[in-house]
């Protein structure tokens, strides 16, 4: 059945205008957008409110709180010297600038993670992208990410522009991002630990002294924010919000959810994940190496709300290019973009709640095996298929010029990773072809 349904489809696709996947696109995006509902850029409005307490009122940073709610600025005071310019912008063009900085975030991590898998599989570079663009933000915590007005995809993009330094000329500067991204929110500091057991000396030489830079610099120009904030309110979990909330999916949630006075099992849990992950990650390559410590970093963490997982992309992306996991990858990004987590946010008792309030607790460890000992997944391939399509415009043509050569058919070897699924990109990109002739 699953052949013949893409085969109509693909057939369906082949006869429109080659500006369908531009129209395609743009309607996915519009439903995409909508998905979640409306957040109310809860956060950035924390940020802009804190901010223009501290300057304009002359108030304490930490004493901030929201209206109506109970939540303040969690951030080191980096973080505010950072959000700075939120001073001098008012409320609307503050979600402007956010919106427009996190949209440039994603499609530098979008061009960096995906953009060579386009390349290797030989695809146009406005269907690949655009195709994966339409992925990530598809993915429950990206949009959660946008919609809240959170940093998350700022500071996934100052980790993997470490990447691209590593991967460039530039190579003796990488470590600046992951610097700065550990001195605006703690948890990037364990990209640091990583580049100390790939032994990146330089690197975590650069990111370190970074860090502790951008931390002092803070200090002195806010030395009694400093001071609160490294003696009390980092150790202050409750400050953040309810651990036990379905939204936290760590291992301390899965454990505050479902058991009382957990925190020993907590430590035990999170010390094996980190266990595995310092023996595994250190055979592993650059690549594999960033994406499992993003996973590590969400599952340690004390709290990891939803938008926080963006950083399981990376996985995501690395898993959909191997046959033996490619299955797993669909799987775990269905569930992401599902927000499956809220149907339990009531009620997650019972066997049933704890496997829905707890699923992306579950895909963030399946994922971290599956990228650990890939050797251990034994998830059966996709039946190979044989994409056979002659587009119409590829037969003789009724004109008085001499006839053409007919072009081959398109055929995808089951054996290349296009076949299995991106085929209709590439039918697509045929058809765009033609029309720019």
């Amino acid at each position: 059945m699953g052949p013949l349904v893409r085969q109509l489809v693909l057939k369906w696709l082949s006869k429109r205008s080659p500006w369908s996947p531009v129209i395609f696109l743009i309607l996915l995006g519009a439903i995409v957008a909508v998905l979640p509902g409306h957040r109310g850029w809860f956060d950035v409005g924390v940020y802009h409110g804190a901010v223009n307490f501290w300057v304009h009122e002359g108030g304490q940073l930490y004493n901030y709180v929201r209206p109506d709610s109970t939540y303040g600025f969690t951030y080191p005071p980096f973080a505010a010297l950072a959000m700075l310019p939120m001073a001098a912008v008012a409320w609307h063009p503050t979600i402007a600038v956010n919106a427009a900085l996190t949209l440039a975030a994603g499609l530098f991590l979008v061009w960096t993670l995906a953009g060579p898998v386009v390349r290797r599989m030989g695809l146009p570079r406005v269907y690949g992208l655009g195709t994966a663009v339409v992925f990530f933000g598809a993915l429950g915590p990206v949009r959660d990410t946008i919609l809240f007005g959170q940093i998350n995809l700022l500071l996934m993009a100052l980790v993997y522009l470490d990447l691209a330094l590593f991967n460039s000329r530039y190579h003796r500067f990488a470590g600046i991002g992951i610097g700065l991204a550990a001195a605006i929110k703690l948890t990037p500091g364990i990209f640091i630990v990583y580049l100390l057991l790939t032994r990146r000396w330089r690197a975590a030489v650069i990111s370190a002294t970074t860090a502790l830079s951008a931390t002092v610099l803070a200090a002195i120009i806010m030395p009694d924010a400093t001071r609160t904030y490294f003696t009390e309110l980092l150790w202050d979990t409750s400050r953040i919000g309810d651990l036990a909330y379905v939204s936290n999916q760590s291992l301390l949630g899965l454990v505050s959810r479902h058991s009382e006075g957990g925190r020993w099992f907590w430590l035990c849990l999170a010390l094996l994940v980190l266990t595995i992950w310092g023996y595994r990650v250190r055979r592993a390559d650059l690549l594999t190496g960033f994406a499992m410590t993003g996973l590590v970093a969400c599952l340690v963490s004390p709290i990891t709300w939803v938008h926080h997982l963006v950083w399981l992309a990376p996985g995501l992306i690395l898993l959909a290019q191997k046959e033996s996991t490619r299955r797993l990858a669909i799987t775990c990004y269905v569930l992401l973009v599902s927000c499956l987590v809220w149907l339990w946010s009531l009620d997650h008792t019972g066997p049933l709640g704890f496997l829905g309030a707890n699923a992306y607790v579950f895909v963030s460890l399946v994922m971290f095996v599956a990228l650990a000992f890939p050797s251990w997944v034994r998830v059966p391939s996709m039946a190979p298929v044989a994409w056979q399509l002659q587009p119409a415009w590829e037969g003789p043509r009724a004109t008085s010029r001499p006839p053409q050569p007919v072009r081959p058919r398109v055929i995808y070897s089951p054996h290349h990773p296009a076949s299995q699924w991106m085929p209709t990109i590439q039918v697509l990109a045929s058809a765009h072809a033609r029309h720019l002739r």
